[in-house]
Formats: structure tokens, C-alpha cells, sequence
């Protein structure tokens, strides 16, 4: 059973989302202040945090920011307003997903297992390293400094290679340009988005993926290497 935390002070949402998750087999614990959430995030150590950006004491933002302080449990923001510029403050506050309200149930609940895949991934401490990632026909091999698609070689140069499997790493997830930037090229980068546009059209280029429908434009935020999972929006026009 997955523990999530519902945070909105909107009474009839938590009502409607308590009924959708409990009826999905998840046990529901409710928050409508920010103070609150950040409380209930240590006391209860949720499996989930659903969070809405419009809380009446603390920005959203600002709780995300908190909550990842001292916890990395999947964040799925919600938000009444579709501005890109929130998206990306959230994604880089450490928000796993971003949804915009009004959603279907069945698009909240396949982000919600997309950001469940995420964290098991990332607590994977003490496991053995990870050799080779496969993420449809791609397939990377971390030791060889090597990739393929669909068997076929990819003739890729190192920071290629290095973009390439971060996004592998991160697959059906939206990297936003601050974060290629910081984890790829160093901590000494951040705003340098054209370098990642420059790469990712080689990456496209290499991979045959012209239309952007492999490596996947998110106008204005970032990529997102695809997976096929339910969650996966059509492509944006390749940049």
C-alpha cells in the first residue's frame, strides 16, 4: 500500500482525490497549509507528496524546497496556472512532475507511478553500480562509454555520450535546462541553455530522431528522453 500526502486547501480536490486514491488501494494522509505539509512529510514519511502550488501560508515552491531538505520523497506539483516559468522553478526546486488542474484522474495516476519509478531508482544506495541502462531501442553501457539504437552503434563524442545517458538515467522524466546544465557540463554552468539545444540536435541527428520524438522538446523547460510510459506527452517540434 502506497502512503501519499495530498496537500490543497481546496476541500472539495482533497475530497475528490481521496475517494480516486483510496479506491486505487493507497492509504491517504490530508495537509491544507504548507506549514502543515512540511510537518507531515516527517512525521508520517509519505511514499508520495501530492502538492498544490497555491497554499494560503507558504508557496508551493517554497514547501517543495523545504520537503527536499531533509527528504527525497517523490513530489507531483499541482497547479491552477500552466505558466512555464513555475513549471520550471518547481522542476528545479526538486518537484518530480508537474501537472496542470483540471486533470483526468487516469493522467494524475500515471504521473504518479512515472515519479514512483524515479524514486526506486534513486534508492538504489548499496545496490551494484549501474552498467547498462536500456530505455527502448537505446541502449547505453556506462563502462564502455558506448550506445546503441536498435543494435546499431551510435558514433558519439564524451560530453554526447554524457548527455545522452542523464537523460537515460532520468527516462520519461523533464530535465529542465538548469539541470542538464548543472549535472553535464559542471556546477559553473546554468544559463548556457544553447549548449544543450546545440546537443541534443546532434543527439537527434545521430539517433535518426529528426521530429524530436525520441529526445523530446518541452518548449521552454527542457527534454525528456521518451519511455512509452502512459505519461508521455506527443512530441513537441524539435528545436
Amino acid at each position: 500500500m502506497t502512503k501519499v500526502l495530498v496537500v490543497d486547501d481546496d476541500p472539495a480536490l482533497v475530497k475528490a482525490l481521496r475517494i480516486g486514491l483510496t479506491a486505487r488501494g493507497d492509504e491517504v494522509v490530508t495537509a491544507h497549509s504548507g506549514t502543515d505539509a512540511i510537518s507531515q512529510v516527517a512525521l508520517v514519511n509519505p511514499d508520495l507528496v501530492i502538492l498544490d502550488l497555491g497554499l494560503p501560508d507558504v508557496d508551493g515552491l517554497e514547501v517543495c524546497r523545504r520537503i527536499r531538505e531533509f527528504s527525497g520523497v517523490p513530489v507531483v506539483v499541482l497547479s491552477a496556472y500552466g505558466d512555464e516559468h513555475r513549471k520550471v522553478e518547481a522542476l528545479d526546486g526538486g518537484a518530480d512532475d508537474f501537472i496542470t488542474k483540471p486533470f483526468g484522474m487516469a493522467e494524475l495516476e500515471a504521473r504518479l507511478r512515472v515519479a514512483m519509478r524515479h524514486s526506486a531508482a534513486r534508492a538504489g544506495i548499496g545496490s551494484p553500480p549501474l552498467t547498462t541502462m536500456v530505455v527502448g531501442e537505446l541502449e547505453i553501457d556506462m563502462v564502455h562509454h558506448m550506445a546503441t539504437m536498435g543494435g546499431a552503434a551510435l558514433p558519439l563524442t564524451s560530453r554526447e555520450f554524457d548527455l545522452l545517458a542523464y537523460l537515460a538515467r532520468y527516462a520519461g522524466k523533464v530535465c529542465t535546462h538548469h539541470m542538464i546544465l548543472k549535472d553535464v557540463w559542471g556546477a559553473g554552468y546554468g544559463a548556457e541553455s544553447n549548449y544543450v539545444r546545440v546537443y541534443t540536435h546532434r543527439l537527434r541527428k545521430k539517433m535518426n530522431d529528426d521530429e524530436g520524438r525520441i529526445l523530446r522538446t518541452v518548449p521552454g523547460i527542457g527534454y525528456q528522453l521518451t519511455t512509452g510510459a502512459p505519461s508521455d506527452a506527443p512530441a513537441a517540434p524539435a528545436e
